[in-house]
């Protein structure tokens, strides 16, 4: 039962930040085939230049930091070329490996971060490129640790239909592509972060969605529709906008596969306005809607203002490994053979990407999957490598309504292996016959994920 005072806050933490950027688009000419079609190798040119932004969140002067990296990245294909930068990263800031998130947007117009591959065409500048974002992440990571001042993080929710269900149904053969008969989730979380003074210093974007509209047909470096969404946010709030990817193993917009770069920024800036939508539905920042008093008029009314209030400062977080079962997986001969029809430059792409799977990971009858969780305030992110479907981010927020779940795929870990619902297994969908784990991996990742929040105090309402 409501009483005067009552308020009405948004998810929310209260603490210090520090926030900063670096470029990181590579130089023209290096590799960049993403897609099996493609009948080039060499990017020619960029459409928008690619950045890497972190953000490092402590709840006081001289507490240890969390840092997340929001990066316009590909996916990793080799655990060494991943565990090259990020421990490079680690060492050079001093921190411990769970409290530091790298997360890859997953544009696929972006550069290949697979040194193996420094021998094919474009291949040469790979290497240079790994150092590059190094040196950016810790450039950026120093300069965000080393400017703190005293912020609130408040987060809203909002929708966008940018991203659609990508798993169709052709005759009896799966295909990826745009199914309109299927929802997608069209979630978006949304942190906005103000220092002391109001000022809105960046703002979090956590949507689950491929960016797959730049395909085959695009030889330009591009961050996908994730840099138009960044520049209409940024050029309203003035401050800069971080996109974290969440789980969208079957999410992907509904006009893709396109060399059309303004397809691309179409989407950006729809997914942007959302954004924008969302915000100004907020109170300004560090207020609520109050409850304040009861007016008698032709009907009993209450008024509501925005009104001053406290955020938590909970600032915790865990770290663990979850056991995945490998499922049998066919040689790389029988692969091989099994592909022997299709288009040879697709067929060379399947099998280079399969044999980086056989390649220090699935090795065993299980691996030890990686699993992030950081609770700041009301707010709680979960992270892992591979790309799980939105049933993840479907189940954790149900599991916690009270709090602002923000879920991440591609963060930290090897990014290529998917997680995928058991209905697209027994579907023989494309994200199942990729992976290495086997039919109820991500069930099993929802409930580990879910235990590890509760170990955060995530059944806690109040602070």
């Amino acid at each position: 039962m409501m009483g005067m005072g009552e308020v009405q806050a948004p998810q929310s933490f209260s603490g210090k930040a520090g926030i900063a950027r670096r470029e990181i688009t590579p130089p023209v000419g290096i590799r960049a085939r993403n897609w099996g079609p493609a009948e080039w190798d060499r990017s020619v040119g960029v459409h928008r230049r690619l950045s890497l932004t972190a953000l490092a969140i402590v709840p006081r002067a001289g507490a240890p930091a969390h840092v997340i990296f929001a990066v316009d990245g590909t996916w990793w294909r080799r655990i060494e070329d991943e565990q090259r930068v990020r421990q490079a990263i680690l060492q050079r800031l001093d921190l411990p490996a769970d409290r530091v998130m790298f997360n890859l947007s997953h544009t696929h117009a972006g550069p290949v971060l697979n040194q193996a591959e420094e021998d094919a065409p474009g291949g040469e500048f790979i290497s240079g490129y790994l150092d590059l974002l190094t040196e950016a992440a810790v450039s950026a990571g120093e300069e965000a640790l080393g400017s703190l001042f005293d912020m609130r993080l408040e987060c809203a929710q909002g929708t966008s239909r940018v991203a659609s269900n990508r798993e169709l149904d052709l005759q009896g053969s799966a295909f990826v592509g745009f199914n309109p008969d299927r929802e997608a989730d069209d979630t978006i979380v949304i942190g906005r972060l103000s220092d002391a003074s109001g000022r809105v210093r960046a703002t979090l974007v956590n949507y689950a969605c491929h960016p797959t509209t730049l395909a085959w047909q695009n030889m330009l470096i591009s961050p996908d529709y994730v840099g138009a969404m960044r520049e209409v946010v940024e050029s309203e709030t003035g401050g800069l906008c971080l996109f974290l990817q969440g789980a969208s193993g079957e999410l992907a917009p509904r006009h893709q596969y396109t060399g059309d770069v303004t397809v691309a920024d179409a989407h950006g800036a729809a997914l942007g306005h959302a954004v924008l939508a969302a915000l100004a539905e907020m109170s300004a920042p560090a207020t609520a809607m109050t409850l304040i008093e009861a007016v008698e008029s032709s009907a009993p009314l209450v008024r509501w203002e925005a009104r001053p209030y406290d955020s938590p400062t909970q600032f915790s977080h865990t770290f663990g490994e979850v056991e995945l079962e490998v499922r049998a997986l066919p040689s790389l001969a029988e692969l091989e053979e099994q592909w022997s029809g299709i288009d040879p430059r697709s067929r060379e792409e399947r099998l280079r990407r399969a044999q980086s799977l056989r390649q220090g990971y699935a090795t065993g009858e299980t691996v030890q999957y990686p699993v992030w969780a950081w609770r700041w305030g009301g707010i709680v992110l979960v992270a892992h490598p591979g790309e799980a479907y939105s049933q993840l981010q479907l189940t954790l927020r149900k599991a916690y309504p009270h709090l602002s779940v923000v879920v991440m795929n591609l963060t930290n870990g090897p990014g290529f292996v998917y997680l995928p619902t058991a209905e697209a297994y027994r579907a023989d969908a494309y994200q199942a016959w990729q992976t290495p784990l086997a039919s109820g991996s991500l069930e099993r990742l929802e409930q580990y994920a879910i235990d590890l929040v509760s170990n955060l105090g995530g059944n806690d309402v109040e602070e």
